[in-house]
């Protein structure tokens, strides 16, 4: 468990990154990781003499497992309210089951992520601009899937939590990786518009956080 800045937290867990806030109603989420991640993410509550039990709402910035595999379980052990966007919904609550891998490769990479459990959404994001919880700023960037949300909180010049809107490397910022984007050319189009904003830290769903006008990273990767 990493501070990257005044009260925000980032843990790894393996390729992928899991955010904590401090707010002054609780602890915040910002994605869940891999299914079966419940365990570490407590444990790294711990290190920073917090609890699961004082986690109030878990903010989902898109569907795929590797970001809401451990959603249904920190709901159930929390009560936390689950946030996220209305045209994720179908496949988080269940009613899309998801598609079966196609290809060994596909298959090893399934079986090696693991079942996802459905649960429910506590709140739709359905307009830009949205106040799920006090301080923080919704922000719809489609293209890796249709109802991507980025979060800008306010505090400390800004924190962005990009999810896979952008990923970062020794850095540098990128759009996210196409062969798993659903649109790559409305995800330009979304890295650009964060690439618009203010803010002076960064952080991703993988990849290490940016801070010091990490806005510009951004602006240098639409520049291209």
């Amino acid at each position: 468990m990493r501070e990257v800045v005044d009260g925000v937290f980032e843990l790894r867990l393996g390729y992928v990154n899991v955010h904590v806030v401090v707010t002054d109603d609780g602890l915040v989420l910002v994605d869940t990781g891999l299914p079966g991640r419940s365990p570490i993410i407590e444990r790294g509550l711990r290190k920073i003499g917090r609890s699961l039990g004082e986690v109030t709402a878990i903010l989902v910035t898109h569907r795929h497992p590797d970001h809401i595999g451990s959603l249904a379980d920190l709901r159930e052990r929390t009560g936390a309210r689950v946030v996220a966007h209305a045209a994720e919904a179908p496949w988080i609550t269940g009613h899309v089951p998801a598609a079966e891998p196609v290809g060994r490769l596909a298959k090893l990479m399934s079986r090696a992520i693991g079942t996802v459990t459905p649960t429910k959404i506590d709140q739709l994001i359905t307009s830009d601009g949205a106040e799920p919880v006090p301080g923080f700023t919704a922000l719809h960037t489609p293209g890796h899937t249709r109802g991507h949300v980025s979060y800008l909180l306010e505090r400390s010049g800004g924190v962005l939590f990009a999810g896979d809107a952008a990923g970062s490397l020794r850095g540098r910022v990128s759009g996210p990786p196409h062969p798993v984007t659903v649109d790559p050319a409305r995800a330009g189009e979304s890295l650009a518009r964060l690439a618009d904003l203010e803010f002076d830290h960064a952080v991703f769903g993988h990849g290490k956080a940016i801070s010091g006008l990490a806005v510009e990273a951004f602006r240098k990767a639409v520049a291209g």
